[in-house]
Order: C-alpha cells, then sequence, then structure tokens
C-alpha cells in the first residue's frame, strides 16, 4: 500500500493504474451499498405485506414507505457518528466500517420470518435494520467522495468524483435487475410468497468482494499528510458545528445544493418507479424492465456533468438542473400518463370524477402505524378513490348527506364503515364503483400492448438527465467547500440531510399530498418547491469552487 504523501499539485493529470484502483474501488463499494440500500424502496409492495401485515394494506403501503424513509431519517446521525472518525482515525478505515454495517443489516432483512411467525416484532426488527443501513449509509458517501476527491487532481477533481456519483444509479440498476432475474426465474407467485428475499440474501456475496477490494486501499494523500504534520482535528464535531463560518457553509451547501439535488435525484430514479406501479399501475417487471433501460441510458452522463464542471464550473451545471425540472415535471409526467396508460388519460377526460361530501367529516388519511381509523362515508370514499390511483376532484356538499362519488354521469353513494352491516355495504359499494369505473373506460392496470415503450423510456432518461446534472459535480463542490481537517463531517452533515430528509422523505410525502388532494400530480410539487428553493439559494450564495485546492 502507498503510505507516502502526494503533494496536490504533483499528482499526475491522467489516470495511472493506482488512481484507477482508488476510484474503482471506492465506485464498487458505493455501488453494493447503494444496491442493498435501494432493495427495500423497490421491493415496498411485497415487505408491507410479508412485514407490515398486522395493518389495513393502505397503511402497511405507507409504513412500509417511511420504513425506507426512516433509513434516510438517520442519515445525518451516521454523518456525524462516522465523520468524526473519518477526520480522526481516517477516511479508509472509516468507511471500510461503514460497508460492513451495511451488507450484514441487508443480509438479515432476507433472513427476518415475517408479521404472521413472529408478530410485532417483524417490523420492530425491520426497522432496526433499516436505522443501521441508514447510519452506514451517513458514513460511507462522505467517506468515498472525500476519499477519490483527495487523490486527484484540482483540474480533473469534477471527472474522478462522478464515478462516486454515478454508483447510486448503478447500485439501483443492480437491484433491479436481480429482482427481475429473480421474478423470471421462480415466477411472480413464488416470488411474492419468498422470493422477495433473494435479493436481500445475495447482497453477502457483494459484501465480500467489496470489503476484498478496500482492504488493498491506503489512505488518502491529504489526511496522510495532516498526519504526518500533526494538523488533524481533535475534535471535528465540535469544530464544525462551534464556528459560524463552518456552519453558515453546511446551511448553503444544505439549502443552495443537497435539498435540490436530492428531490431532482430521487424525482428522477425513486418517484418515477411508484408513480409508474402504484399510479399508472404498470405491471412490476415491465416497469422494471423500462427503468433499467433508462438507467443504463442515463449512467454515463454522471461522468459527463462532471467533466463538464471541471472546463465550466460546478454551479452553472447544478443550477440548470434544478431549473429544468421545476419548469418541466409536471408536463413530463403528464407524458408519462399518456404513453404508458393512455386509457386511463381518456377516461379522465371523458368522465372526470368527482367526490361530493361534506368537508368536516373529510380526514387526512395519514396515518403510518395504522392506530387510527377512518370510517365516515367521506375518508371510505377517498381511500377507494386513492387506492385506485385514480384524480378526482373534490366538492364539498351543500349540507350534511353520505359522500357521493360521480364518476361521469353515475353516481354511487359511499357509506360509514362504523355502521351497522358495514361489511355488506362495503362490498355493495365496491362492486358498484368498480361497475361504474369499468363503464366509464377506466383500466384496472395498464394494458402492455398500448404502453409506448420508446417513449416513456425517452421521458424517463429525461428526467433522469435532470439528476446527472444536479448530481454528478456535487461530490467535488461538497469536497472543495471544506477545509480538509472537518471535511469528512462537514460534507456528510449537509448531504445527508438534504438526501436523507428532503429526498428519502420524497415518496412517503408526495404520497400523501396526491391521497389528500385527489390529483395524481399533486405530489409532484413537493420536489418542484424545494427545487425552486435551491435554485434561488444556489443564485445568490453558493460560490463556485472549481479548482479549489483540497489539501
Amino acid at each position: 500500500m502507498l503510505t507516502t504523501t502526494i503533494e496536490e499539485s504533483t499528482r499526475p493529470e491522467k489516470m495511472t493504474g493506482r488512481s484507477r484502483t482508488v476510484v474503482f474501488a471506492s465506485s464498487l463499494g458505493t455501488i453494493f451499498e447503494w444496491y442493498d440500500f435501494f432493495l427495500a424502496g423497490a421491493l415496498a409492495p411485497f415487505i408491507s405485506k410479508a412485514i407490515f401485515a398486522g395493518v389495513s394494506p393502505s397503511a402497511a403501503f405507507i409504513f412500509t414507505l417511511l420504513s425506507f424513509a426512516a433509513g434516510f431519517a438517520v442519515r445525518p446521525l451516521g454523518a456525524v457518528v462516522f465523520g468524526r472518525l473519518g477526520d480522526m482515525l481516517g477516511r479508509k478505515y472509516t468507511f471500510l466500517v461503514t460497508i460492513l454495517l451495511m451488507g450484514a443489516s441487508t443480509f438479515f432483512v432476507g433472513l427476518l420470518p415475517g408479521y404472521a411467525t413472529i408478530g410485532i416484532f417483524a417490523p420492530i426488527f425491520f426497522v432496526a435494520m433499516r436505522l443501521v443501513q441508514g447510519l452506514a449509509l451517513g458514513g460511507e458517501y462522505g467517506g468515498a467522495a472525500t476519499y477519490v476527491a483527495e487523490h486527484a487532481p484540482a483540474s480533473k477533481r469534477g471527472g474522478w468524483t462522478s464515478w462516486i456519483q454515478m454508483t447510486a444509479t448503478l447500485g439501483l440498476f443492480l437491484s433491479l435487475l436481480v429482482i427481475l432475474g429473480v421474478r423470471t426465474l421462480i415466477g411472480e407467485e413464488a416470488f411474492s410468497a419468498w422470493g422477495w428475499r433473494i435479493p436481500f440474501l445475495l447482497s453477502i456475496v457483494l459484501l465480500g468482494i467489496s470489503v476484498w477490494i478496500r482492504l488493498k486501499l491506503s489512505e488518502s494523500p491529504a489526511f496522510q499528510k495532516m498526519v504526518d504534520e500533526g494538523k488533524t482535528s481533535k475534535a471535528p464535531v465540535k469544530e464544525a458545528f462551534g464556528q459560524w463560518k463552518n456552519v453558515r457553509l453546511m446551511l448553503i451547501a444544505l439549502f443552495g445544493v443537497t435539498a435540490g439535488e436530492a428531490v431532482v435525484w430521487y424525482t428522477g430514479q425513486f418517484y418515477t418507479l411508484f408513480f409508474l406501479t402504484e399510479t399508472l399501475k404498470l405491471e412490476g417487471s415491465m416497469t422494471n424492465t423500462i427503468l433499467i433501460a433508462a438507467l443504463l441510458i442515463s449512467a454515463p452522463f454522471y461522468v459527463v456533468a462532471g467533466m463538464l464542471s471541471d472546463r465550466i464550473g460546478r454551479k452553472p451545471i447544478m443550477f440548470i438542473g434544478c431549473l429544468l425540472a421545476v419548469l418541466t415535471y409536471m408536463p413530463l409526467f403528464k407524458a408519462l400518463t399518456h404513453y404508458v396508460n393512455p386509457a386511463l388519460e381518456a377516461a379522465q377526460k371523458s368522465s372526470p370524477i368527482v367526490l361530493i361530501a361534506d368537508p368536516k367529516e373529510c380526514s387526512f388519511q395519514f396515518n403510518p402505524v395504522g392506530t387510527a381509523k377512518f370510517t365516515s362515508s367521506c375518508d371510505v370514499a377517498k381511500a377507494a378513490l386513492s387506492k385506485a390511483g385514480l384524480s378526482y376532484e373534490n366538492q364539498p356538499a351543500t349540507a350534511p348527506q353520505t359522500a357521493t362519488i360521480v364518476v361521469g354521469s353515475v353516481q354511487i353513494a359511499s357509506y360509514d364503515a362504523a355502521s351497522e352491516n358495514a361489511k355488506d355495504k362495503g362490498a355493495a359499494f365496491n362492486a358498484a364503483l368498480v361497475k361504474a369505473l369499468t363503464e366509464a373506460g377506466y383500466p384496472r392496470a395498464a394494458d402492455p400492448a398500448r404502453v409506448n415503450v420508446t417513449m416513456t423510456i425517452l421521458i424517463l432518461v429525461i428526467l433522469m438527465l435532470y439528476g446527472t446534472m444536479v448530481y454528478g459535480p456535487m461530490a467535488a463542490m461538497l469536497v472543495e467547500c471544506f477545509p480538509a481537517r472537518i471535511r469528512y463531517t462537514c460534507l456528510s452533515v449537509p448531504y445527508h440531510i438534504g438526501n436523507g430528509w428532503f429526498g428519502g422523505f420524497l415518496p412517503a410525502t408526495a404520497f400523501a399530498i396526491v391521497a389528500a388532494q385527489g390529483n395524481i400530480y399533486s405530489g409532484l410539487w413537493y420536489p418542484i418547491v424545494i427545487a425552486a428553493m435551491s435554485c434561488v439559494v444556489c443564485l445568490f450564495f453558493v460560490r463556485e469552487t472549481r479548482g479549489t485546492s483540497v489539501d
């Protein structure tokens, strides 16, 4: 292993065999970590049935999304814990620990008994494993980005670190590829029953490969130089948060860079997955195939964006990516509906749905723990429409009355789920609603024969390209924002608050907004508003960092 210090000015402009190993090892390990982390999101419908079977299906799905988000919620804590270790003990050994924690927790999810076997302990243990994963990932990214950036020459830093940025997409791609392969091999019925566990169990192989490669790495030149000169921080957390100049930099990085990057990237990579399957009712295997194609096409553009940022700067590329997302999200998602489920689009135009109800009996149905029961006729009607992924217009009743769903010219009266004979009333209501929707042309699922695959992939690629623009140059920019002695900590905190909170809670937040508003596109206002905020902060407060020394 290399142990001598290499001054930044003498680092080779072109990649050598050693520098390729640094980038490859850091990127490969991060791919495996993202693979582990994304499985819970991609397999949310199956996890909700097996692990959260003790609550209603709609509550179970929201609970699963929030469990997925719980891993993101603790990432800032992981950033502080492992950032401190990385600034005190070194980059290499810290992100070696994070990958061990990540791989072990993912493997145990594959072995976790379901709710039918161990009851409430199933969701408790699942959430615990998600928290461990989140803590580990909170320390992983900062270590990998810092490690590569501190090896790179100043003129190539954006290009070198962009390989780290591409790993998130490749991790998602790998997870979808494994899921698709297992589903095809064993069939949908077996996959739903037990096969969804196989991708989690396979992570043990990926863990072994990534640990073996990372053990071959040496410490970064910048950190080794600080060690040799005795300039490492003795209290990086206190130094990072105890000085206003450092806190100010972290706040600017959070609101002007990482928050906007997070919602743009997660909308393109994740919200599209939920939108295709839950709203447009596209079959799972076809969804995964289309997403894999889009991911393969868009992945190289992370490196393109990173290299371009070495020429024209980090700030303009990231700003334009956020701005394009703000301006085009609504028409692009409407275009997805047009090309994926044209029958749904036609039915919404010819037979719009109206919910007539007393606003006083309509609740905000966001109950992740499944403890509350929404039984009013309005709540029952809204739950039925939201579960079907349908847009509808809310119209207040002129007088207290039972909520009524109007589909075209057909009216379906709802019912109070707490009344007598509620079961029979529910069966009659559901039958009448299905009949009215079918007669109005509303499809129960997207017709694969009518899906315009080419245009769907093109739209997804455009959405993902926005993500490459905001994410590709970001590692280099964050590394260049902070001093080396506290860089691991200062970089990791805004990154993981932005991605963990603003990005990680996007699916659950958007899902709840859609359910409350009755419009399948209303959830997009969340990423649009956050991205617009980042555009403003970036324009006026974020400085250009290209060319900044990292030693």
